[in-house]
Formats: C-alpha cells, structure tokens, sequence
C-alpha cells in the first residue's frame, strides 16, 4: 500500500493571529503536488508545521503520516519516519562538515531506533554512497568537506539541501521555494536534479511562485493557497496559468479569501493590518 501524506482541516496560528484556516490536502508517495499562492498566504507555513516548527501552534485539524497523527511528535520524530523539508533559507552550521553532518542524519533516518552514541553507518559505505550520489548530481567531491551552507551561495546551499535529500531518500519531500535568489540556468539544474533523483520515489510537495522548477517535475496536481486556505486545485496547466498571468483571477473569484490574504500581506509589510 502506498504511504499517504494526509492534512486535514489544518488551522494554524502565531502568536494568536491565524494564518492557515482550514487546510485539506493529501499527497501519496509517487505524486507530485505544486503549491502555489501570493505573499502572506501560507506556503511556507504550511511546510514549516507539517515538520514540526515549534513557532507554529496548531489550533484545529490534524496531519496523518499512513495514518499515525504527527502532531505529538517532534521535528526529529518526523524526519525519521520519512519527511524531508529543504528550507527556503537554509541555515548555516559553522565548524560541522557536510559529509559528517549526512553520516549523522542518513544513518539516524534508516535506523530509527538508533540511540545516542550508537554507531554510524560505515565510513566506506558511506563515502561510496555520498560519492556516487554527488557524481549523479554533478557536484564537485570537495563540496562534502566545507561547512554546511557556511559560506554558501544561494545555489550552493539550494545544492546541499537537494543532496540531503538524495541521501535521505524521504516519504515525503517538502521543498519550501527552491529556485528561490537562483537564476534560470541554476532553477533549470535544480529541477533536473530534483528528478534525477527519482520522484516517482517519494512523494514531492513543490512551493514555489514560478513554474521552471516544474519543468522536469511536472505536477499532477497544482493546489492555489489564498488567505490560509486551498481555494482551487488543477493540473500542471493551473500552474502555467498563474505563472503566466498571476493571481488575478484567483483573487477576483475568491473574495473573501482575498480580502483575508490582503491582511496577511499588509501585516507583513509592517502596515497596519487592514489597511
């Protein structure tokens, strides 16, 4: 049976002001969903809570991984059953090795019963894998020994999250606005790389505003978010539309989840919400 990803009426606040209100979406292991929306709509939110964001409390709803709720779970819980998100700002660890920093996370992932101080995964196994996955993906074998993402340039460390997660090899993979800071050709690479490491293995939930990393990762559903809410679900050809001609019809058939966004992207702006 193939795992399943399920959010079910999804509310989400922070700091008591709602930003998701009613999410409803299900992802099976092989799809890949797109999700796209304005500013201040919840893309990203969405992706931080279904990993586990402590700034993030949910108020309503649930999230199923094959069944078993994960709201009572940490971060780290998550990501051993097979979750993966590449952050939209990857955070830089100064003084911990790439490689080291992967041993560490690949060998806690395929062993989740694994304790504190229990060993790794062979070094040999290890490096021949770690080398075989950055031969596949075209990048330069000293990359492993910097530090993670210190130093880094936006397409480096979009790279590194995307080798992280040819190590890992999730259920489900989260990726929170990848091309974003990266030029075409980068965009183009990432996408390309995205499938070459195989989709059809995990299940793959695409934030993004534009569609070129779609272009080797095709959705087979693309999912409009307005106002903390999935207001319409297509094909790839929605996702073609919205790159093409923005959000103007969404916002003009959903009013009042229009209305709702607005005041999302205001407070973020720091204008009175409302205005």
């Amino acid at each position: 049976m193939s795992d399943v990803l399920e959010i079910r009426d999804l509310h989400v606040s922070v700091e008591g002001t709602p930003i998701l209100r009613g999410v409803n979406l299900t992802l099976r292991r092989g799809e890949t969903h797109a999700l796209m929306g304005p500013n201040g709509s919840g893309k990203s939110t969405l992706g931080l809570v279904i990993l586990g964001h402590p700034n993030y409390e949910v108020t309503g709803g649930d999230m199923l991984l094959n069944g078993e709720s994960l709201l009572e779970l940490g971060p780290d819980e998550r990501a051993r059953r097979g979750l993966f998100l590449a952050f939209q700002r990857p955070v830089a660890i100064p003084g911990v090795k790439l490689a080291d920093f992967l041993r560490h996370a690949a060998t806690n992932v395929r062993n989740p019963e694994r304790k504190e101080g229990e060993e790794l995964m062979p070094m040999r196994e290890f490096r021949k894998e770690l080398k075989g996955r950055m031969e596949d993906l075209k990048m330069n074998l000293d990359f492993a020994r910097r530090y993670v993402n210190d130093g880094f340039s936006g397409g480096e460390m979009k790279r590194a999250e995307i080798l992280q997660m040819a190590m890992l090899a999730p259920k489900f993979a989260i990726l929170d606005e990848t091309d974003s800071g990266l030029d075409a050709d980068a965009v183009r690479l990432a996408s390309r790389s995205i499938a070459d490491i195989g989709r059809e293995k995990m299940g793959l939930l695409i934030i993004t505003h534009h569609d070129k990393l779609l272009e080797h990762n095709p959705p087979d559903f693309t999912h409009v978010i307005l106002g903390g809410r999935i207001v319409e679900t297509g094909g790839v050809e929605l996702a073609q539309e919205l790159h093409s001609h923005g959000y103007e019809r969404i916002r003009r058939e959903h009013p009042e989840a229009d209305r709702l966004n607005r005041s999302m992207e205001d407070a973020e702006s720091g204008q009175p919400v409302g205005t």
